[in-house]
């Protein structure tokens, strides 16, 4: 039974990883990232929890995250950038950011938090996420982590410094497809993978211009945002949207 456990876990582990688009070549740093204190304080663990990897990971976040905007935003001052990245790195973003990527399904957390709802709290998420960050930081130097963030939050960029975007990625790109094509995106499930308790969605989005953008989730609806995400990255890196930045 632990050698069917353990098998189970390495394989989730793989697939958070390709999520995060980063191979570990110590795959013990995620886990220590996936595992919650009050699970090693359950085991008698020690200090083997995540906590001082979530210490790290908030700086390697803020350092990934103000330098691209410093990229994409040359004129804005450093009060504008500040309250951008606020919005970014804050505890509801990232607890958003971290269900996105599946983190939920991956923590280790103890009986007694498990009962509470521990898997659900932005709290534990954004911590998590960081102290995640943080592995792939020291797994793989600063480019890893920054490839990691910008996977993690492709589709989630400000378009526009006046204010964050409200909107999903997928009613975004619609906006941004229909101005440059004049149609609108199509969108196709790829695969699905897994137990029907943490099933793993893939999805594929065709531009009118031919390309194509692959998505993944935990749900359909997820998978479609993930790829539209991607496409309107591909857009913003080509300069093709949003207007105002051309």
């Amino acid at each position: 039974m632990d050698e069917k456990r353990g098998t189970r876990a390495a394989a989730h582990a793989e697939e958070l990883a390709a999520r995060l688009g980063h191979r570990f070549h110590r795959p013990e740093l995620l886990a220590q990232a996936l595992t919650h204190s009050s699970w090693a304080n359950e085991r008698g663990a020690g200090s083997a929890h995540n906590e001082r990897l979530e210490f790290l990971g908030d700086a390697v976040l803020e350092l990934c995250v103000s330098t691209e905007l410093f990229r994409r935003f040359p004129k804005l001052r450093e009060g504008e950038l500040t309250r951008l990245r606020a919005h970014l790195v804050s505890t509801v973003g990232l607890a958003q950011r971290a269900r996105e990527l599946g983190l939920d399904a991956h923590l280790r957390l103890g009986k007694g938090e498990e009962q509470q709802g521990g898997r659900t709290r932005d709290a534990i998420l954004s911590d998590a996420l960081e102290a995640v960050l943080a592995a792939v930081y020291e797994d793989g130097g600063f480019a890893a982590a920054r490839d990691a963030v910008a996977r993690i939050y492709a589709g989630h960029w400000p378009l526009a410094a006046g204010a964050p975007q409200a909107r999903d990625a997928k009613s975004r790109l619609q906006e941004a497809v229909q101005h440059l094509f004049g149609k609108m995106p199509v969108y196709a499930q790829a695969a699905a993978s897994g137990p029907e308790h943490a099933k793993h969605f893939q999805a594929r989005l065709m531009l009118p211009d031919g390309r194509e953008f692959a998505g993944q989730g935990t749900s359909m609806r997820k998978a479609e945002r993930d790829a539209a995400a991607r496409a309107l990255e591909a857009l913003f890196a080509q300069k093709l949207w949003p207007p105002d930045t051309r």
